[in-house]
């Protein structure tokens, strides 16, 4: 059990992330997966799983299946893309990977990989963030607007709640595991223990990965990061996505930028690239294949470009969306 004191400058601070982070939930979803109930849950996320074991198999050895994990494999930068999350965590510096994988492997049977790993041996994280990219693209990129959509209906939830009952409605109603005993929030985390919060408030993550237990991170001068479970999206696993069946056409990673430029709203280089969990400069080589192919359509507004499906572009999406 862990309690959280939190201060009155705390309780003015505490906010929603605005989306899923795509490392961090890579990180979240190889631990849940592992385990046998989640597998059957969502058994096509499992069989992505089992067809993509060969490259997966570092991520799977060199992280523990449950419980504690390093903090830098979940970092604070990063959101705004998976590439830009794996940059952050092949960033750390060698004194911490060593310090934080020590630390987690304290129950873990030693091999010669993660005795490397506990090195902080630069090779052997080049080979784990491989195949955090290899899960990313082949097993939550299907889902991965989904898994958008969803949470950004949790933030709603929270918001009316926090609209009708303050801060004490939103910490009441996050979790069975998660106590709010004002000033204190007791979390039966897998850490043990009291923390006084500094004033920089809670940053919260609903995850339909997140495991049977809440996460908790706390960094200095940062909001502390809960990471609690929800139920997956609805249809989640229910059928094969537009994604999953285009991508025998031309892959994951475009045709997710097609099915995102095929929605309603404006969507530019940048808005595209959120969605998809991908660089901005990767959405710009993806949409001009696209658009070299005439299924994609480009202007300028103001400062900005502006992309759309065109009609060949949006018949195919929904064609493979029956």
């Amino acid at each position: 059990m862990l309690r959280l004191w939190l201060r009155p400058a705390d309780l003015t601070r505490i906010r929603f992330a605005d989306r899923l982070h795509p490392a961090g939930t890579v990180l979240l979803a190889s631990q849940a997966l592992r385990q046998q109930p989640v597998a059957a849950a969502l058994p096509a996320l499992a069989r992505r799983v089992a067809t993509a074991a060969p490259v997966l198999r570092p991520l799977h050895h060199l992280l523990p299946s449950q419980g504690f994990v390093p903090d830098f494999m979940t970092p604070w930068e990063g959101l705004g893309s998976i590439e830009e999350g794996l940059d952050a965590i092949r960033s750390t510096p060698a004194k911490r990977v060593r310090a934080e994988v020590s630390a987690a492997y304290a129950d873990v049977t030693v091999s010669a990989a993660r005795r490397r790993f506990a090195a902080a041996d630069p090779q052997v994280l080049d080979t784990l963030v491989i195949a955090m990219r290899s899960y990313f693209d082949q097993v939550l990129a299907p889902d991965w607007p989904a898994l958008q959509r969803t949470h950004r209906l949790f933030v709603g939830e929270a918001a009316s709640r926090y609209a009708l009952a303050g801060a004490d409605g939103v910490l009441t109603g996050l979790h069975r595991a998660i106590r709010w005993r004002a000033p204190v929030l007791e979390v039966d985390t897998w850490q043990n223990g009291e923390l006084r919060l500094g004033g920089h408030g809670l940053l919260l993550v609903p995850s339909p990965f997140a495991g049977p237990r809440p996460r908790v991170l706390v960094a200095p001068d940062r909001p502390a990061l809960i990471v609690y479970p929800v139920e997956p999206p609805a249809g989640l696993d229910s059928r094969p996505s537009s994604s999953a069946a285009l991508a025998g056409l031309f892959g994951r990673t475009r045709s997710v930028v097609l099915i995102h430029a095929a929605g309603p709203g404006r969507h530019t280089t940048s808005t595209i690239a959120r969605q998809a969990g991908i660089s901005v400069s990767s959405s710009s080589e993806h949409l001009s294949a696209l658009r070299a192919a005439g299924l994609i359509a480009s202007r300028r507004e103001g400062g900005a470009i502006v992309h759309r499906a065109t009609t060949l572009g949006r018949d195919l999406v929904s064609r493979h969306d029956e």
